[in-house]
């Protein structure tokens, strides 16, 4: 991969749990997951000018993930987070909170140069300040880079626009979604009383896509490629909590293909490394290095 970096960008902040606070946002959670394979990644975002802004870079310094983190004069983010019986996460997001203030500056501009993959959302695109530095940020990177371009949707308490949506799909090259979300962006875009299959191929092409990841939760995940579509069950395990689990997802199939393995193979990977995740409480767990390799 001649040293180029993987990007999660967007998000960082501090989910709220019943058993106390943990590091969160799927960007972070991306990164960190990526770095885990052995991978060099950064996490972008930005925190307020406070004690869990410092302790996000603490945290994160602790874990060795590199950051590019700017400080901006708004709170750090939270995130209030309620499990149900299922251990679901439900969320409260609070508003007007760093991340949603992302700056694009030089040193973000010189990231992008560098960028081999970036993983963004919809969720740090509600506010017009970190939407356009994601959009100037993938624009930034060299063509020549040949990069990975992930969308991973993440709709999140109505935080998203269809105009928002259409432009990131337009952007990306590999689009990440839950059976959940398709529906909703299904309904969006007028794709509705058709399978979920000929949905992610309607998705697929329109947006010439090299590759469309959906995961359907205990259901099994699939992958789609122009021409071929790849299925794996879930693994049946012990739930703590599902928080990140589709973040390490992503992050794990990602950093397979970018080390030259099979999409069948990469796809194993990724149903393995979020069925650990579930197994753990929070959404960055170590993982065992027979995951990693």
């Amino acid at each position: 991969m001649a040293k180029k970096i993987v990007v999660g960008m967007g998000e960082a902040l501090w989910d709220v749990l019943p058993e106390g606070k943990k590091i969160g946002g799927a960007p972070a959670n991306f990164a960190y997951h990526v770095s885990q394979f052995g991978l060099p990644s950064c996490a972008v975002s930005a925190i307020g000018n406070d004690a869990l802004g410092k302790e996000i870079l603490d945290n994160f310094n602790a874990k060795g993930l590199n950051v590019l983190i700017e400080t901006v004069p708004y709170p750090t983010g939270t995130v209030q987070v309620e499990l149900d019986p299922e251990g679901i996460p439900q969320y409260d997001i609070k508003e007007n909170v760093a991340w949603d203030n992302i700056p694009f500056t030089e040193a973000l501009e010189n990231l992008a140069k560098e960028t081999k993959a970036v993983c963004f959302g919809s969720l740090a695109q509600r506010n017009i300040v970190s939407r356009e530095t994601i959009k100037k940020f993938i624009d930034a990177i060299p063509e020549d880079n040949d990069p990975l371009i992930i969308f991973d949707i993440n709709l999140r308490q109505g935080f998203f626009t269809k105009e928002t949506i259409a432009e990131s799909m337009e952007r990306c090259n590999i689009l990440k979604i839950n059976d959940e979300e398709l529906v909703v962006i299904s309904r969006l875009f007028g794709y509705p009383g058709i399978d979920l299959q000929d949905k992610c191929w309607i998705l697929l092409g329109k947006y010439n896509l090299k590759m469309l990841i959906l995961t359907c939760g205990v259901n099994g995940s699939y992958v789609f490629t122009p021409g071929k579509v790849y299925f794996r069950p879930t693994p049946v395990v012990e739930v703590e909590d599902t928080v990140g689990a589709g973040d390490s997802f992503t992050a794990a199939f990602i950093a397979s293909i970018l080390k030259g393995k099979s999409v069948s193979e990469a796809h194993n990977c990724a149903v393995e490394t979020s069925a650990f995740v579930c197994t753990q409480a929070g959404a960055m767990p170590v993982l065992p290095a027979s995951l990693t390799i």
